[in-house]
């Protein structure tokens, strides 16, 4: 039996001998998500909510979506989100003659599937504000933002202008050549 133990060089033996496995040491940490991630993950995801026209924030991030074109998807998305849960908070506008209990079922569908899908977040609370209904028109019309009406009335202010320099120029050229031809005609 003690030479059954042994390992003579090159034999089977020595090959059959077992090895110990090494283990790689667990490797500690937390992933964490801020906010804002989530916020623009509800906000993405939002995009593809058919009735969903508008998602808002209050008077003064309205009023700062008016004023500055922004592509900002978390506006007017709120969000708690815990170390395994999130709890989402939306003011929207939804569009007019379709349903809103249906549009609320697909919101919190579509979040619940985008924020697990990327975060493994579990989604447990998602409230929802209609704040107004409108048709695909109106929201159109209301999405035209101060800027785009400053920009346009400086080009057109700056077309105006421009025309009216032209004209200028042109009065004071046709003045020097009367000029001109007095002064060459009294010579």
């Amino acid at each position: 039996m003690v030479q059954e133990n042994m390992k003579a060089f090159g034999t089977m033996a020595e090959k059959e001998t077992p090895k110990t496995k090494e283990t790689q040491p667990e490797i500690k940490g937390a992933l964490t998500y801020e906010d804002k991630v989530v916020q623009k993950i509800v906000g993405l995801a939002l995009e593809s909510v058919d009735g969903l026209l508008s998602v808002e924030g209050g008077f003064f991030s309205n009023l700062t979506g008016k004023l500055i074109n922004t592509d900002d998807v978390t506006t007017g998305v709120d969000v708690e989100v815990g170390k395994t849960q999130v709890a989402v908070d939306l003011k929207v506008v939804t569009e007019y003659r379709k349903s809103v209990p249906d549009i609320y079922e697909k919101i919190k569908e579509v979040i619940r599937k985008e924020v697990a899908a990327m975060t493994e977040l579990e989604v447990v609370e998602v409230n929802v504000t209609v704040t107004d209904i409108k048709t695909k028109e109106q929201q159109k019309e209301d999405d035209v933002s101060i800027q785009d009406r400053v920009n346009s009335a400086a080009q057109t202010t700056g077309k105006f202008t421009s025309e009216q320099v032209d004209k200028v120029k042109d009065k004071v050229k046709d003045k020097v050549e009367d000029n001109t031809d007095k002064e060459a005609r009294v010579k």
